[in-house]
Protein backbone atom coordinates (compact mmCIF):
# COMPACT_ATOMS: atom_id res chain seq x y z
CA UNK A 1 0.00 0.00 0.00
CA UNK A 2 2.44 2.26 0.87
CA UNK A 3 4.37 1.78 -2.43
CA UNK A 4 1.48 2.06 -4.30
CA UNK A 5 0.13 5.44 -2.58
CA UNK A 6 4.44 6.96 -3.23
CA UNK A 7 3.66 5.87 -7.02
CA UNK A 8 0.43 7.41 -7.11
CA UNK A 9 1.83 10.81 -5.49
CA UNK A 10 4.92 11.16 -8.08
CA UNK A 11 2.41 10.82 -11.32
CA UNK A 12 0.54 13.24 -9.90
CA UNK A 13 3.35 15.95 -9.28
CA UNK A 14 4.21 14.72 -12.69
CA UNK A 15 1.28 15.98 -14.06
CA UNK A 16 2.15 19.58 -13.29
CA UNK A 17 5.41 19.23 -14.61
CA UNK A 18 6.64 20.46 -18.34
CA UNK A 19 9.35 18.10 -19.75
CA UNK A 20 12.59 18.14 -18.37
CA UNK A 21 14.67 21.99 -18.86
CA UNK A 22 17.69 20.90 -20.30
CA UNK A 23 15.51 19.64 -23.44
CA UNK A 24 14.25 22.59 -24.34
CA UNK A 25 17.90 24.37 -24.00
CA UNK A 26 19.19 21.60 -26.52
CA UNK A 27 18.79 23.91 -29.98
CA UNK A 28 18.50 19.98 -31.89
CA UNK A 29 15.78 18.69 -29.34
CA UNK A 30 12.30 18.21 -31.11
CA UNK A 31 10.13 19.90 -28.37
CA UNK A 32 6.32 17.90 -29.66
CA UNK A 33 8.58 15.00 -30.07
CA UNK A 34 9.43 12.05 -27.41
CA UNK A 35 13.39 11.49 -27.27
CA UNK A 36 15.73 9.99 -24.36
CA UNK A 37 16.98 12.11 -21.61
CA UNK A 38 20.65 10.59 -22.96
CA UNK A 39 21.85 7.85 -24.76
CA UNK A 40 20.33 6.08 -27.48
CA UNK A 41 16.81 5.48 -28.19
CA UNK A 42 15.69 2.84 -31.22
CA UNK A 43 12.07 1.16 -31.33
CA UNK A 44 9.32 2.33 -29.62
CA UNK A 45 7.84 -0.90 -27.31
CA UNK A 46 5.03 -2.34 -25.02
CA UNK A 47 3.03 1.17 -25.85
CA UNK A 48 -0.30 0.25 -23.62
CA UNK A 49 -2.44 3.05 -21.75
CA UNK A 50 -3.72 2.51 -17.97
CA UNK A 51 -4.95 4.08 -15.02
CA UNK A 52 -5.46 7.22 -17.25
CA UNK A 53 -1.79 7.38 -18.49
CA UNK A 54 0.10 6.61 -21.83
CA UNK A 55 2.73 4.37 -21.25
CA UNK A 56 5.64 4.34 -24.08
CA UNK A 57 8.51 1.55 -23.41
CA UNK A 58 11.36 2.08 -26.10
CA UNK A 59 14.87 0.50 -26.99
CA UNK A 60 17.63 2.14 -25.28
CA UNK A 61 21.17 2.25 -24.36
CA UNK A 62 21.65 4.24 -21.75
CA UNK A 63 25.63 4.42 -21.99
CA UNK A 64 26.05 5.60 -25.35
CA UNK A 65 24.86 7.25 -28.60
CA UNK A 66 25.20 4.50 -30.50
CA UNK A 67 22.97 1.25 -30.71
CA UNK A 68 23.90 -1.11 -27.68
CA UNK A 69 23.24 -3.65 -25.16
CA UNK A 70 19.43 -2.88 -25.45
CA UNK A 71 16.92 -2.42 -21.93
CA UNK A 72 13.62 -0.72 -22.04
CA UNK A 73 13.48 3.09 -21.42
CA UNK A 74 10.06 3.83 -20.03
CA UNK A 75 7.97 7.35 -20.47
CA UNK A 76 4.64 8.63 -19.42
CA UNK A 77 1.43 10.97 -20.73
CA UNK A 78 -1.99 12.16 -20.19
CA UNK A 79 -2.03 13.42 -23.48
CA UNK A 80 0.34 11.84 -25.90
CA UNK A 81 2.12 15.49 -26.04
CA UNK A 82 4.09 15.88 -23.36
CA UNK A 83 6.09 13.05 -22.01
CA UNK A 84 7.78 12.20 -17.94
CA UNK A 85 11.01 10.09 -17.86
CA UNK A 86 10.29 6.93 -15.52
CA UNK A 87 13.28 4.64 -14.55
CA UNK A 88 14.48 1.86 -17.20
CA UNK A 89 11.70 -1.12 -16.50
CA UNK A 90 14.13 -4.21 -18.30
CA UNK A 91 17.94 -4.40 -18.21
CA UNK A 92 19.66 -7.60 -19.36
CA UNK A 93 20.22 -10.40 -17.33
CA UNK A 94 21.51 -14.06 -17.96
CA UNK A 95 19.35 -14.52 -20.95
CA UNK A 96 20.50 -11.96 -22.97
CA UNK A 97 20.01 -8.56 -23.58
CA UNK A 98 15.95 -6.89 -23.86
CA UNK A 99 14.97 -6.17 -27.66
CA UNK A 100 11.77 -5.22 -29.08
CA UNK A 101 7.96 -6.67 -27.12
CA UNK A 102 4.46 -5.87 -26.48
CA UNK A 103 2.69 -4.93 -23.14
CA UNK A 104 -1.05 -5.71 -22.37
CA UNK A 105 -3.51 -5.64 -19.67
CA UNK A 106 -4.39 -9.00 -18.10
CA UNK A 107 -7.95 -7.80 -16.59
CA UNK A 108 -9.05 -11.68 -16.15
CA UNK A 109 -5.32 -12.15 -14.59
CA UNK A 110 -5.25 -15.10 -17.15
CA UNK A 111 -1.32 -15.32 -16.76
CA UNK A 112 -2.18 -16.31 -12.91
CA UNK A 113 0.73 -13.87 -11.96
CA UNK A 114 -1.89 -11.13 -9.73
CA UNK A 115 -1.88 -13.32 -6.31
CA UNK A 116 -4.41 -10.30 -5.11
CA UNK A 117 -7.16 -8.55 -6.95
CA UNK A 118 -4.47 -6.09 -8.66
CA UNK A 119 -4.52 -6.67 -12.83
CA UNK A 120 -1.36 -7.33 -13.89
CA UNK A 121 0.54 -6.15 -16.95
CA UNK A 122 1.54 -8.44 -18.95
CA UNK A 123 4.98 -7.48 -20.91
CA UNK A 124 6.77 -9.92 -23.71
CA UNK A 125 10.24 -9.10 -25.23
CA UNK A 126 12.81 -10.71 -27.18
CA UNK A 127 15.91 -11.62 -24.93
CA UNK A 128 19.26 -11.60 -27.67
CA UNK A 129 21.97 -13.29 -26.43
CA UNK A 130 25.23 -13.21 -28.66
CA UNK A 131 26.68 -16.32 -26.65
CA UNK A 132 23.60 -18.67 -27.15
CA UNK A 133 24.67 -17.32 -31.84
CA UNK A 134 27.81 -18.47 -31.03
CA UNK A 135 26.99 -21.69 -29.75
CA UNK A 136 23.57 -22.82 -31.97
CA UNK A 137 23.64 -19.87 -34.44
CA UNK A 138 20.18 -19.14 -32.54
CA UNK A 139 20.24 -16.06 -30.42
CA UNK A 140 16.63 -14.89 -29.81
CA UNK A 141 13.96 -16.14 -27.06
CA UNK A 142 11.09 -14.88 -26.44
CA UNK A 143 10.91 -13.71 -22.04
CA UNK A 144 8.32 -12.66 -19.64
CA UNK A 145 7.95 -9.78 -16.69
CA UNK A 146 4.37 -8.90 -15.16
CA UNK A 147 3.71 -5.59 -13.41
CA UNK A 148 1.35 -5.12 -10.23
CA UNK A 149 1.41 -1.43 -10.35
CA UNK A 150 0.15 -0.33 -13.25
CA UNK A 151 3.49 -0.01 -15.13
CA UNK A 152 6.22 1.23 -12.56
CA UNK A 153 8.22 -1.87 -11.42
CA UNK A 154 8.47 -4.91 -13.33
CA UNK A 155 9.22 -8.64 -12.31
CA UNK A 156 10.55 -11.29 -14.98
CA UNK A 157 9.20 -14.41 -14.59
CA UNK A 158 10.85 -17.52 -13.10
CA UNK A 159 10.26 -19.84 -16.46
CA UNK A 160 12.00 -17.56 -18.67
CA UNK A 161 12.05 -18.08 -21.95
CA UNK A 162 8.89 -18.78 -22.54
CA UNK A 163 9.00 -19.68 -26.13
CA UNK A 164 12.37 -20.81 -27.92
CA UNK A 165 12.75 -21.15 -31.77
CA UNK A 166 12.51 -23.92 -33.86
CA UNK A 167 16.44 -25.06 -35.04
CA UNK A 168 17.78 -22.93 -37.97
CA UNK A 169 15.38 -19.87 -37.02
CA UNK A 170 17.66 -17.33 -35.74
CA UNK A 171 15.83 -14.36 -36.23
CA UNK A 172 12.69 -14.79 -34.27
CA UNK A 173 11.95 -11.45 -32.39
CA UNK A 174 9.51 -8.51 -31.26
CA UNK A 175 6.33 -10.22 -30.06
CA UNK A 176 3.17 -8.13 -29.89
CA UNK A 177 0.39 -9.72 -27.95
CA UNK A 178 -3.61 -9.20 -28.51
CA UNK A 179 -6.74 -10.99 -27.32
CA UNK A 180 -8.42 -12.69 -29.72
CA UNK A 181 -11.85 -12.73 -27.92
CA UNK A 182 -13.73 -15.05 -30.30
CA UNK A 183 -11.47 -17.78 -28.78
CA UNK A 184 -10.77 -16.51 -25.51
CA UNK A 185 -7.35 -16.53 -26.14
CA UNK A 186 -4.14 -14.46 -26.35
CA UNK A 187 -2.56 -14.51 -29.49
CA UNK A 188 1.48 -13.43 -30.27
CA UNK A 189 2.61 -12.17 -33.15
CA UNK A 190 5.78 -12.79 -33.97
CA UNK A 191 8.49 -11.73 -36.45
CA UNK A 192 10.43 -15.11 -37.81
CA UNK A 193 12.58 -14.40 -40.94
CA UNK A 194 10.91 -13.41 -43.60
CA UNK A 195 7.11 -13.88 -42.62
CA UNK A 196 4.99 -13.64 -39.31
CA UNK A 197 3.84 -16.83 -36.95
CA UNK A 198 1.30 -16.75 -34.97
CA UNK A 199 1.03 -18.02 -31.71
CA UNK A 200 -1.62 -18.84 -28.99
CA UNK A 201 -2.05 -19.23 -25.54
CA UNK A 202 -4.68 -18.73 -22.50
CA UNK A 203 -2.44 -17.70 -20.15
CA UNK A 204 0.51 -16.13 -21.79
CA UNK A 205 2.97 -18.43 -20.21
CA UNK A 206 2.90 -21.11 -22.56
CA UNK A 207 2.12 -20.97 -26.02
CA UNK A 208 1.79 -23.24 -29.03
CA UNK A 209 1.61 -22.34 -32.70
CA UNK A 210 -0.96 -20.99 -34.62
CA UNK A 211 -1.05 -19.93 -38.20
CA UNK A 212 1.46 -18.18 -40.00
CA UNK A 213 1.39 -15.01 -42.79
CA UNK A 214 4.52 -15.68 -45.82
CA UNK A 215 3.28 -13.39 -48.68
CA UNK A 216 5.08 -13.65 -51.85
CA UNK A 217 8.58 -11.66 -51.05
CA UNK A 218 9.69 -8.64 -53.80
CA UNK A 219 13.42 -9.34 -54.69
CA UNK A 220 14.64 -6.62 -52.74
CA UNK A 221 12.59 -7.46 -49.01
CA UNK A 222 14.60 -7.76 -45.76
CA UNK A 223 14.35 -9.07 -42.31
CA UNK A 224 10.62 -8.67 -40.72
CA UNK A 225 10.69 -6.63 -37.66
CA UNK A 226 8.32 -5.43 -35.26
CA UNK A 227 4.81 -7.08 -36.66
CA UNK A 228 1.72 -5.60 -35.28
CA UNK A 229 -2.23 -7.23 -35.93
CA UNK A 230 -4.89 -4.93 -34.69
CA UNK A 231 -8.56 -4.89 -35.29
CA UNK A 232 -9.91 -1.31 -36.24
CA UNK A 233 -13.71 -0.48 -37.71
CA UNK A 234 -14.52 1.81 -41.09
CA UNK A 235 -17.45 3.99 -41.33
CA UNK A 236 -19.88 1.63 -41.60
CA UNK A 237 -19.06 -0.16 -38.46
CA UNK A 238 -17.41 -3.26 -39.60
CA UNK A 239 -14.69 -4.43 -38.65
CA UNK A 240 -11.22 -5.13 -40.55
CA UNK A 241 -7.73 -6.33 -38.86
CA UNK A 242 -4.44 -5.00 -40.20
CA UNK A 243 -1.14 -6.64 -40.24
CA UNK A 244 1.00 -4.41 -40.27
CA UNK A 245 5.62 -4.71 -39.81
CA UNK A 246 8.44 -3.40 -40.88
CA UNK A 247 11.57 -3.70 -43.51
CA UNK A 248 15.44 -3.78 -42.83
CA UNK A 249 15.33 -2.80 -46.40
CA UNK A 250 13.03 -2.30 -49.16
CA UNK A 251 11.12 1.11 -48.45
CA UNK A 252 9.44 3.14 -50.99
CA UNK A 253 12.16 5.73 -51.26
CA UNK A 254 15.24 3.66 -49.79
CA UNK A 255 16.37 1.97 -46.61
CA UNK A 256 14.04 1.02 -43.85
CA UNK A 257 10.10 1.32 -43.50
CA UNK A 258 7.06 -0.14 -42.51
CA UNK A 259 4.29 -1.47 -44.86
CA UNK A 260 0.49 -3.65 -43.63
CA UNK A 261 -1.87 -5.26 -45.38
CA UNK A 262 -5.79 -4.83 -44.14
CA UNK A 263 -7.98 -7.79 -44.17
CA UNK A 264 -9.51 -10.95 -41.50
CA UNK A 265 -8.07 -12.49 -39.05
CA UNK A 266 -9.46 -16.17 -37.49
CA UNK A 267 -7.17 -16.70 -34.87
CA UNK A 268 -4.93 -19.06 -37.08
CA UNK A 269 -5.05 -17.10 -40.40
CA UNK A 270 -4.77 -13.81 -41.81
CA UNK A 271 -6.02 -13.29 -45.46
CA UNK A 272 -5.59 -9.80 -46.68
CA UNK A 273 -8.22 -8.21 -49.28
CA UNK A 274 -7.46 -9.20 -52.48
CA UNK A 275 -6.07 -12.30 -51.65
CA UNK A 276 -2.90 -13.92 -50.40
CA UNK A 277 -0.74 -12.34 -53.09
CA UNK A 278 -1.92 -9.12 -52.35
CA UNK A 279 0.15 -6.26 -52.59
CA UNK A 280 0.67 -4.37 -49.06
CA UNK A 281 0.58 -0.61 -48.66
CA UNK A 282 3.07 1.55 -47.02
CA UNK A 283 2.38 3.23 -43.88
CA UNK A 284 4.65 5.95 -44.25
CA UNK A 285 6.04 7.33 -47.66
CA UNK A 286 9.18 9.26 -46.30
CA UNK A 287 12.47 7.91 -44.77
CA UNK A 288 12.15 8.22 -41.04
CA UNK A 289 9.48 5.96 -39.82
CA UNK A 290 10.41 2.61 -38.80
CA UNK A 291 8.91 0.02 -36.48
CA UNK A 292 5.44 1.56 -35.33
CA UNK A 293 3.14 -0.05 -33.76
CA UNK A 294 -0.03 0.19 -31.34
CA UNK A 295 -1.44 1.16 -28.13
CA UNK A 296 -2.76 -1.51 -25.93
CA UNK A 297 -6.11 -0.65 -24.49
CA UNK A 298 -5.96 2.88 -25.82
CA UNK A 299 -9.41 4.83 -24.75
CA UNK A 300 -10.33 4.75 -28.60
CA UNK A 301 -10.74 1.10 -29.34
CA UNK A 302 -10.88 -0.16 -32.67
CA UNK A 303 -12.57 3.11 -33.90
CA UNK A 304 -9.58 4.47 -34.24
CA UNK A 305 -6.16 2.89 -32.74
CA UNK A 306 -3.34 5.01 -31.47
CA UNK A 307 0.21 4.42 -33.17
CA UNK A 308 3.99 5.81 -32.42
CA UNK A 309 6.89 4.91 -34.79
CA UNK A 310 10.88 5.66 -34.75
CA UNK A 311 11.44 8.72 -36.97
CA UNK A 312 14.78 7.50 -37.91
CA UNK A 313 16.30 5.39 -40.78
CA UNK A 314 18.56 2.08 -39.76
CA UNK A 315 21.01 3.46 -42.89
CA UNK A 316 22.01 6.96 -41.19
CA UNK A 317 20.19 6.53 -37.68
CA UNK A 318 23.71 5.69 -35.77
CA UNK A 319 25.49 8.87 -37.73
CA UNK A 320 22.97 11.82 -37.92
CA UNK A 321 23.87 14.69 -35.38
CA UNK A 322 24.23 14.02 -31.76
CA UNK A 323 25.92 14.65 -28.64
CA UNK A 324 24.35 13.30 -25.73
CA UNK A 325 21.35 11.98 -27.14
CA UNK A 326 19.99 10.23 -30.46
CA UNK A 327 16.67 8.98 -31.66
CA UNK A 328 13.09 10.61 -31.64
CA UNK A 329 10.04 8.89 -31.83
CA UNK A 330 6.95 10.22 -34.41
CA UNK A 331 4.04 12.16 -32.97
CA UNK A 332 1.33 9.79 -31.68
CA UNK A 333 -1.47 9.23 -34.79
CA UNK A 334 -4.96 8.00 -34.56
CA UNK A 335 -5.52 5.53 -37.13
CA UNK A 336 -8.91 5.11 -39.00
CA UNK A 337 -9.84 3.41 -42.23
CA UNK A 338 -11.08 4.56 -45.81
CA UNK A 339 -12.51 2.50 -48.36
CA UNK A 340 -10.65 3.36 -51.83
CA UNK A 341 -12.56 3.49 -55.15
CA UNK A 342 -11.18 -0.45 -55.83
CA UNK A 343 -12.85 -1.32 -52.90
CA UNK A 344 -9.99 -1.84 -50.86
CA UNK A 345 -8.57 0.22 -47.40
CA UNK A 346 -6.24 2.37 -46.13
CA UNK A 347 -5.46 3.74 -43.29
CA UNK A 348 -6.00 7.25 -42.64
CA UNK A 349 -3.51 8.70 -39.95
CA UNK A 350 -4.16 11.99 -38.08
CA UNK A 351 -1.60 13.44 -35.52
CA UNK A 352 -2.51 13.82 -32.14
CA UNK A 353 -1.40 17.34 -30.72
CA UNK A 354 -2.35 20.05 -28.36
CA UNK A 355 -6.47 20.68 -28.34
CA UNK A 356 -6.09 23.51 -26.47
CA UNK A 357 -4.07 25.58 -28.89
CA UNK A 358 -5.84 28.00 -31.15
CA UNK A 359 -5.07 28.54 -35.25
CA UNK A 360 -4.48 31.34 -36.78
CA UNK A 361 -6.80 31.00 -40.18
CA UNK A 362 -6.27 33.04 -43.12
CA UNK A 363 -9.24 34.28 -45.80
CA UNK A 364 -8.73 32.23 -48.93
CA UNK A 365 -6.10 34.03 -51.54
CA UNK A 366 -4.01 33.30 -54.07
CA UNK A 367 -0.26 32.36 -54.11
CA UNK A 368 1.38 33.84 -57.70
CA UNK A 369 5.02 32.46 -57.47
CA UNK A 370 5.84 32.95 -53.66
CA UNK A 371 3.72 34.28 -50.83
CA UNK A 372 5.58 34.75 -47.08
CA UNK A 373 3.48 32.90 -44.47
CA UNK A 374 3.59 34.87 -41.10
CA UNK A 375 4.06 32.30 -38.29
CA UNK A 376 5.23 33.73 -35.63
CA UNK A 377 8.80 32.25 -33.68
CA UNK A 378 9.06 29.32 -35.37
CA UNK A 379 9.62 25.70 -34.69
CA UNK A 380 7.32 23.83 -33.26
CA UNK A 381 4.54 24.72 -35.37
CA UNK A 382 1.36 23.60 -37.29
CA UNK A 383 0.85 24.16 -41.29
CA UNK A 384 -2.75 22.94 -42.20
CA UNK A 385 -3.76 24.46 -46.20
CA UNK A 386 -6.14 22.98 -48.65
CA UNK A 387 -6.19 23.87 -52.35
CA UNK A 388 -7.54 22.40 -55.64
CA UNK A 389 -5.97 19.18 -57.33
CA UNK A 390 -4.68 20.80 -60.73
CA UNK A 391 -2.49 22.76 -58.96
CA UNK A 392 1.36 22.36 -57.68
CA UNK A 393 2.06 23.93 -54.63
CA UNK A 394 4.94 24.07 -51.86
CA UNK A 395 5.79 24.96 -48.74
CA UNK A 396 8.96 26.10 -48.12
CA UNK A 397 10.95 26.52 -44.86
CA UNK A 398 13.93 28.57 -44.27
CA UNK A 399 16.06 29.79 -42.01
CA UNK A 400 18.69 32.66 -41.81
CA UNK A 401 21.96 30.38 -42.48
CA UNK A 402 19.79 30.11 -45.85
CA UNK A 403 19.02 26.38 -45.44
CA UNK A 404 15.41 25.31 -47.15
CA UNK A 405 13.58 22.48 -46.58
CA UNK A 406 10.34 21.79 -49.02
CA UNK A 407 7.47 19.65 -48.84
CA UNK A 408 4.40 19.95 -51.67
CA UNK A 409 2.36 18.36 -54.57
CA UNK A 410 3.24 17.92 -58.08
CA UNK A 411 0.06 17.82 -60.12
CA UNK A 412 1.79 16.71 -63.08
CA UNK A 413 2.87 13.32 -61.44
CA UNK A 414 -0.11 13.23 -59.15
CA UNK A 415 1.88 13.12 -56.66
CA UNK A 416 4.11 14.69 -53.03
CA UNK A 417 7.60 15.83 -52.79
CA UNK A 418 9.93 15.70 -50.08
CA UNK A 419 13.38 17.46 -50.60
CA UNK A 420 15.84 17.96 -48.21
CA UNK A 421 19.18 18.64 -49.98
CA UNK A 422 19.73 22.09 -48.74
CA UNK A 423 17.73 21.69 -45.44
CA UNK A 424 20.80 21.73 -42.82
CA UNK A 425 23.36 19.08 -41.83
CA UNK A 426 23.14 16.86 -45.16
CA UNK A 427 26.47 15.51 -45.25
CA UNK A 428 27.14 12.97 -42.71
CA UNK A 429 25.38 9.85 -44.78
CA UNK A 430 25.30 10.11 -48.55
CA UNK A 431 22.06 8.67 -48.20
CA UNK A 432 20.79 11.93 -46.01
CA UNK A 433 20.49 14.49 -48.77
CA UNK A 434 17.42 12.93 -50.46
CA UNK A 435 14.17 14.13 -52.57
CA UNK A 436 11.17 11.78 -51.82
CA UNK A 437 8.32 10.97 -54.01
CA UNK A 438 4.55 9.28 -52.69
CA UNK A 439 1.79 9.21 -54.68
CA UNK A 440 -1.67 10.45 -54.13
CA UNK A 441 -4.05 7.79 -53.37
CA UNK A 442 -7.18 9.53 -53.30
CA UNK A 443 -9.31 11.31 -56.15
CA UNK A 444 -10.79 14.06 -54.05
CA UNK A 445 -10.87 17.85 -55.66
CA UNK A 446 -9.07 19.31 -53.09
CA UNK A 447 -5.51 18.63 -52.03
CA UNK A 448 -4.92 18.71 -48.26
CA UNK A 449 -1.50 18.90 -46.43
CA UNK A 450 -1.20 18.95 -42.71
CA UNK A 451 2.50 19.70 -41.61
CA UNK A 452 3.45 18.70 -38.45
CA UNK A 453 6.54 20.96 -38.07
CA UNK A 454 9.23 20.48 -34.88
CA UNK A 455 13.11 21.45 -34.23
CA UNK A 456 13.91 18.80 -36.23
CA UNK A 457 11.73 17.11 -38.34
CA UNK A 458 8.25 17.67 -40.66
CA UNK A 459 5.41 15.09 -40.30
CA UNK A 460 3.42 15.68 -44.01
CA UNK A 461 -0.47 14.28 -43.56
CA UNK A 462 -1.63 14.63 -47.07
CA UNK A 463 -5.44 13.97 -48.20
CA UNK A 464 -6.45 14.00 -44.09
CA UNK A 465 -3.84 11.28 -43.78
CA UNK A 466 -4.31 8.89 -46.91
CA UNK A 467 -0.33 9.76 -47.57
CA UNK A 468 1.88 10.55 -45.22
CA UNK A 469 5.78 11.10 -45.06
CA UNK A 470 7.96 11.59 -42.14
CA UNK A 471 11.14 13.54 -42.39
CA UNK A 472 14.26 14.48 -40.07
CA UNK A 473 15.74 17.54 -40.45
CA UNK A 474 19.03 18.70 -38.87
CA UNK A 475 18.86 22.93 -39.77
CA UNK A 476 22.08 24.65 -37.95
CA UNK A 477 19.84 27.40 -37.10
CA UNK A 478 15.70 27.10 -36.60
CA UNK A 479 13.44 27.34 -39.51
CA UNK A 480 11.62 31.27 -38.77
CA UNK A 481 10.35 31.59 -42.45
CA UNK A 482 7.26 30.19 -44.31
CA UNK A 483 6.63 30.68 -47.93
CA UNK A 484 3.66 28.74 -50.37
CA UNK A 485 5.62 28.73 -53.62
CA UNK A 486 2.94 28.55 -56.92
CA UNK A 487 4.85 25.45 -59.10
CA UNK A 488 3.48 27.08 -62.43
CA UNK A 489 0.43 28.79 -62.24
CA UNK A 490 -1.23 30.84 -59.89
CA UNK A 491 -2.78 28.32 -57.04
CA UNK A 492 -5.91 29.38 -55.44
CA UNK A 493 -5.76 28.46 -51.54
CA UNK A 494 -8.58 27.51 -49.89
CA UNK A 495 -8.15 27.41 -46.65
CA UNK A 496 -4.75 27.95 -44.56
CA UNK A 497 -4.28 27.74 -40.81
CA UNK A 498 -0.96 28.22 -38.62
CA UNK A 499 -0.93 27.07 -34.72
CA UNK A 500 2.81 27.94 -33.37
CA UNK A 501 3.59 26.19 -29.71
CA UNK A 502 5.65 28.00 -26.91
CA UNK A 503 9.14 26.91 -26.90
CA UNK A 504 10.04 24.09 -23.97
Amino acid sequence: MIRRLGIALALLCMANNVPIPPRAADPQRPQRHFTPPSGWMNDPNGLVHIGGWYHLFYQHNPDAIVWGPMHWGHAVSRDLVHWHDRPIALAPDAHGTIFSGSVVVDRRNSSGLSPDHRVPLIALFTYHDEAARAASGLPQSQGLAYSLDEGETWTKYAGNPVLRPAAGQADFRDPKLVWYAPARRWIMVLAVGDHVEFYSSRNVRQWTLAGRFAPPQPADGGVWECPDLFPVRDARGVRHWVLLHSVIKGGPNGGTATRYWVGQFDGHHFVPEGGPDAAPHWLDWGRDNYAGVTFANAPGGDRHPLLIGWMANWVYADKVPAQTWRGAMTIARRLTLQRLDDGTHVLLQQPVDDTALAATRHPPFTVTGAHDVPTGPGAPARISLSFARGHSLSVELSNAAGETYRIGYDAARNQFVSDRTRSGQVDFAPEFASVDHAPRLVQAPAVSLDLVIDRSSVEAFADHGATVMTTALFPRAPYTRVRLIADGAPVPIAALAITVRPQG
